[in-house]
C-alpha cells in the first residue's frame, strides 16, 4: 500500500499543457456549462437559477447569490472566447450588477441566500449568507477588472465597498455563518479551514470596511495525514478545496502557514487515492472515474466525501469533484471527464453538460445540474486552460491589498 501514492505524485500541475483534442473537448464542456449560465438567468435581474434541469428550462424560479457570481463569471468567459454577441453579454452584466447595487435586498452588503429570480425576494427563509454573498463578489470583481465598462465598475465597486464585514464577526475573532432576520446570527462560524479563504481576503482588502489583520490567523488549519501525504484540510466534502480558488490565485504564493495551491494539489490526490481504495466495495470507481462532493444523490441532496469518510457512499460519482479540481491534477481529472462523456453520455451529459451526480452501479442519474456545481466545473476549466480567470480577477487593488495584508509572498 505504501507504494500507491507515488503513483498520484505527477510533477508540477502548473506545466501541464493540453492536447489540441483535449483543449477541444474542455471547450465543449465549457460551452454547454455557459449555456446554462445564459438560458437559466432572469435577463433583466441577471439572478441566475440555484438548479435547473440537465436538458434545457423548467418552471423552477429560485435563484442563488451563488450561482449569479458564478455566472457574472462565467460572462467574462464567454465575452473572452466569443460564445455569445459581446453587446448582449455587457448588458446581463449591468443589469445583474444594477440589480444587485439597486434593487435586490441586503443587510449590511450581504445578500440573502436563495431569492425569486424575476423580482429578488426572499425564499426558503434563507439566511443572509456570509459564504454565498462573496461569491458573488468575486464574480463582480471580476467583470470590473475584465470589462472596459465604467458603469459595470462603478457598480461592482458600489457593491462591494458598501460590505460592512465587521457586522459579520458579531463581536468575535472570525466570522459568523451567516444572519437570519428571525433569529439574529447563526452560531457556527468561519473558525476552521475550509471554502472560508475568499471571504477572510475580501474582507482584508476592503477599503471601506476592512477585517482586522488578526482575523486571517483566527481560523484554524487542521493537519490531516493519508498514507504519508500530509495536508491542511477538514472534515468537509472536496469543494472545500477548490472555491477560493476559483478565483485567487495562490499559486506560486504562501502565507505564514501554506503554500494552499499545494495543499489543494495533495488533497485531491488523497481523495482520488481514498476513492480508488472504495473499489473494493463499489467497483465502478477507477482510475477513470472517481470523485465524490456535495451533490445531489438518489435520496436528496448530501454533504459527501472524505476522507474521512462522510455521508451515505454509495458508489455514486459527481462530476464537478473533478471538473473543479483540473487545475490540481488535470491529466488525471480530465481523464475522469472524457470517460463521463464518452461511456455514460446517454444520462451523465445534458444541454448543460455533466449532470450533477450518477450512479452506474444503480443506473440511477439525477435529471439537474446545480449552478455552483456547473460553475466550479466552468471556471476550474478556464483556468486550468489559460489561468484568464486567475489573471483578471487579480487586477483588482482590493485583492492584491487582501493576499498583501493576509501575509502572501512569492514562494
Amino acid at each position: 500500500m505504501q507504494s500507491k501514492p507515488a503513483v498520484l505524485l505527477p510533477g508540477d500541475p502548473t506545466k501541464y499543457r493540453f492536447a489540441a483534442e483535449e483543449d477541444a473537448f474542455l471547450e465543449e464542456v465549457e460551452r454547454a456549462s455557459f449555456r446554462f449560465f445564459w438560458e437559466e438567468a432572469d435577463p433583466n435581474t441577471g439572478q441566475v437559477k440555484d438548479r435547473s434541469l440537465a436538458d434545457g428550462p423548467d418552471a423552477r424560479k429560485i435563484a442563488s447569490i451563488a450561482a449569479t457570481g458564478f455566472g457574472l463569471t462565467a460572462l467574462c468567459i464567454a465575452d473572452h472566447r466569443g460564445w455569445e454577441d459581446s453587446r448582449k453579454i455587457r448588458e446581463r452584466v449591468r443589469n445583474t450588477l444594477r440589480f444587485a447595487a439597486t434593487r435586490l435586498k441586503h443587510t449590511n452588503g450581504f445578500f440573502f441566500h436563495f431569492v425569486n429570480m424575476e423580482d429578488g425576494g426572499r425564499e426558503f427563509k434563507s439566511e443572509v449568507s456570509s459564504i454565498d454573498s462573496p461569491i458573488f463578489f468575486c464574480g463582480a470583481l471580476t467583470c470590473a477588472a475584465y470589462f472596459d465598462d465604467a458603469e459595470i465598475r462603478e457598480l461592482a465597486t458600489k457593491i462591494y465597498e458598501r460590505v460592512d464585514w465587521g457586522w459579520m464577526q458579531n463581536g468575535g475573532k472570525t466570522l459568523t455563518m451567516g444572519w437570519h432576520p428571525e433569529s439574529g446570527f447563526i452560531p457556527a462560524r468561519w473558525d476552521n479551514y475550509s471554502e472560508l479563504m475568499m471571504i477572510y481576503l475580501l474582507g482584508l482588502g476592503s477599503p471601506t470596511h476592512p477585517l482586522p489583520k488578526e482575523s486571517w490567523d483566527a481560523w484554524e488549519r487542521p493537519r490531516f495525514e493519508y498514507y504519508g501525504m500530509k495536508f491542511i484540510g477538514s472534515r468537509a466534502p472536496l469543494f472545500v478545496h477548490q472555491y477560493s480558488h476559483a478565483w485567487f490565485d495562490f499559486r506560486g504564493k504562501a502565507d505564514a502557514y501554506a503554500n494552499y495551491f499545494e495543499n489543494s494539489v495533495i488533497a485531491t490526490k488523497v481523495h482520488k487515492l481514498w476513492c480508488l481504495e472504495l473499489a473494493k466495495k463499489f467497483p465502478d470507481y477507477s482510475e477513470d472515474l472517481w470523485g465524490i462532493t456535495s451533490s445531489d444523490s438518489a435520496h436528496g441532496y448530501v454533504a459527501w466525501g472524505g476522507p474521512p469518510p462522510m455521508g451515505p457512499i454509495d458508489g455514486s460519482i459527481v462530476p464537478c469533484a473533478a471538473g473543479g479540481s483540473l487545475p490540481f491534477l488535470p491529466e488525471e481529472t480530465l481523464r475522469v471527464l472524457r470517460t463521463i462523456r464518452e461511456k455514460y453520455a446517454k444520462g451523465g451529459w445534458g444541454k448543460y453538460g455533466f449532470v450533477d451526480a450518477f450512479n452506474p452501479l444503480k443506473n440511477w442519474y439525477n435529471p439537474d445540474v446545480i449552478g455552483i456545481d456547473v460553475g466550479i466545473t466552468l471556471v476550474m476549466a478556464e483556468n486550468a486552460r489559460t489561468g484568464f480567470v486567475w489573471e483578471q480577477f487579480m487586477k483588482n487593488e482590493a485583492v492584491k491589498k487582501g493576499m498583501a495584508r493576509a501575509g502572501f509572498r512569492p514562494q
